[in-house]
């Protein structure tokens, strides 16, 4: 009995208080830049189709992380061998690439706020499949705080829609819908395959291969981007790099860290604060301004979220003890 507690404790006791502080660091910057994406894709959208702007924006990536994750890779030499490539492959191919030409697409023809309250179906599904596969369990706290989360990104897609064409609601796509909720089905199993590889390889290098195997599926659209790039004003190539830069290479680094200190149920439940965050930054660069039902579903999913953030605390202090 004594050497199996023993065996248990050195990862909580070493880790708690710098790992607190540097994993809500993490997160804080993952929510920013990842709402800011949305943004960026509204005010680019118009002049590169989907899967050329994936390309792009993965490309954009891969150059800029790849002098971070190169010079560690080659004096670690940690590559990793053989299956280990499967898990990478796997969400590389399906977040990387497949979830950001869904998501790009959808936005094409529903509006932001809609498309924040389906793709928030994933945390949910993030923190069953984590009870499930990553035997996380369903904490109580975990699970109301983001029933409550959710009802606050209902309330900011309830205010945020605009009437359409001849009275026409601009939900009332369904290929829209069915492309949100595929990447948002995409996105959550991509988090628990990447879990595990974060026990293994840094966040910068594990974020690096799978934008780089998303970029390689990619490349059937290089022709197009091409094109496109040509043809777009020099604002909207800004943009481009600005979503490869910020919200791809750095948020995805900060979201693989935080991953690899927070449970991958907990840290999901973070995700609720994107559509609220994304809703201020409109406001702020945009003018657009949020409505009532905005600014109260914001401080409705600030509630859900810490709610989520409950049990950790009690189970911190009863590992101190």
């Amino acid at each position: 009995m004594p050497s199996r507690v023993s065996m248990r404790k050195p990862a909580a006791p070493s880790a708690a208080a710098p790992v607190t502080a540097l994993g809500i660091a993490a997160m804080v910057a993952t929510v920013v830049l990842w709402a800011s994406a949305f943004v960026g894709i509204r005010a680019i959208g118009p002049h590169f189709s989907p899967g050329s702007l994936t390309l792009g924006r993965l490309a954009v990536a891969a150059v800029v992380l790849g002098f971070v994750a190169l010079p560690k890779l080659i004096k670690s030499r940690l590559v990793p061998r053989g299956r280990e490539w499967w898990p990478i492959v796997a969400y590389g191919v399906m977040w990387f690439g497949g979830y950001n030409v869904a998501l790009n697409a959808a936005e094409h023809v529903l509006d932001a706020g809609t498309s924040a309250l389906l793709i928030n179906v994933n945390p949910i599904l993030v923190a069953i499949m984590a009870g499930i596969f990553l035997k996380e369990g369903f904490p109580r706290w975990l699970l109301i705080g983001s029933a409550i989360a959710f009802a606050g990104v209902a309330l900011i897609a309830l205010g945020s829609g605009q009437p359409g064409a001849h009275g026409e609601s601009p939900t009332a796509d369904v290929a829209g819908v069915l492309l949100c909720l595929l990447a948002a089905v995409l996105a959550a199993v991509s988090v628990i395959i990447q879990k595990p590889v974060l026990r293994k390889f840094p966040a910068a290098q594990a974020t690096w291969f799978g934008i780089v195997v998303g970029a390689a599926c990619c490349l059937p659209f290089a022709g197009q981007l091409v094109s496109e790039v040509q043809a777009a004003p020099p604002a909207a190539t800004a943009g481009l790099v600005y979503l490869g830069v910020f919200p791809t290479a750095i948020a995805f680094t900060t979201w693989a860290y935080a991953l690899s200190l927070v449970d991958a149920g907990k840290l999901a439940a973070t995700t609720y604060l994107v559509p609220g965050t994304t809703v201020l930054i409109s406001w702020l660069l945009l003018g657009e301004i949020p409505t009532t039902w905005g600014l109260v579903g914001g401080l409705v999913c600030l509630v859900g979220v810490s709610l989520t953030r409950r049990r950790t605390r009690s189970r911190a202090r009863g590992a101190r003890d």
